[in-house]
């Protein structure tokens, strides 16, 4: 694929359908960054995962509903499959000064900690990062409210952040979103300080849900592609990509 045909089928485009697949038709090394979050298989849970129709945690809320398209409930060796596919496709997508920001989930289910060994072993993981959501509702008095998440740093050897980026710890704080349709949103805030980190010139999102990633993108002038089997999702992306675009066209007359 020629970079000009590249260029027009996938960058600044939100494209619905299947991730593995849509990632196999991008050359390789043809995207810089790669942040993403990808379902977490929360009906598979036994402890404090989502329910149907039980209320707990999630009671009024997106995700008490389910994702769109994605019913979240796979066996787990069936999951961490998918996302070793995942993971490889992306990871062959970055050049050699490339990085994936991978965010997941530690839970404990069945007496066994899952911190996600499974998924990325053999991958190099150069780091982890913490990320702590402010507020937040725990309704199960079974458990301390869990307020953190997890980003495994995947990087290629000639990864570096830019200039005094370094000087962040690994523990970052910021609000969850309250005011996003989509069952786990990303904040903002938290994208930005991972793409005002790099000189990225393309992110790359492949579950990109209601397009967090690339209003950040869109925020530090960078290109963006988004992926997402939901086209409840992608349109919504869309959306709120067009109405960003709008504002900021709207601020830069003031």
């Amino acid at each position: 694929m020629s970079k000009a045909d590249f260029e027009t089928k996938f960058l600044n485009k939100i494209i619905c359908g299947n991730t593995v697949d849509v990632m196999k038709e991008m050359p390789d090394s043809s995207v810089d960054l790669i942040i993403t979050s990808p379902p977490y298989n929360l009906k598979n849970s036994t402890g404090n995962g989502m329910k149907d129709g039980r209320g707990g945690k999630w009671a009024n809320a997106a995700l008490q509903k389910g994702y769109s398209h994605y019913d979240d409930n796979m066996p787990h060796d069936e999951y961490v499959k998918w996302q070793r596919d995942c993971l490889t496709e992306m990871y062959r997508l970055i050049p050699e000064d490339g990085a994936i920001f991978y965010n997941h989930k530690w839970r404990v289910q069945g007496g066994l900690l899952q911190d996600r060994q499974d998924i990325v072993t053999g991958f190099p993981v150069r780091q982890i990062l913490i990320w702590r959501r402010k507020g937040g509702l725990n309704f199960n008095p079974g458990y301390f409210l869990p307020t953190y998440e997890v980003i495994y740093l995947i990087a290629k050897p000639k990864f570096r952040l830019v200039d005094k980026a370094n000087a962040y710890g690994d523990i970052w704080e910021f609000t969850q979103e309250m005011k996003n349709g989509h069952p786990a949103p990303f904040p903002v805030a938290l994208i930005d300080r991972i793409v005002g980190s790099t000189k990225a010139k393309i992110v790359l999102d492949p579950f990109m849900g209601s397009g967090t990633t690339a209003i950040s993108a869109i925020n530090h002038s960078r290109h963006y592609i988004g992926i997402d089997i939901s086209p409840d999702y992608c349109e919504m992306a869309e959306k709120r990509i067009k109405e960003h675009t709008v504002q900021d066209k709207l601020a830069l007359n003031i």
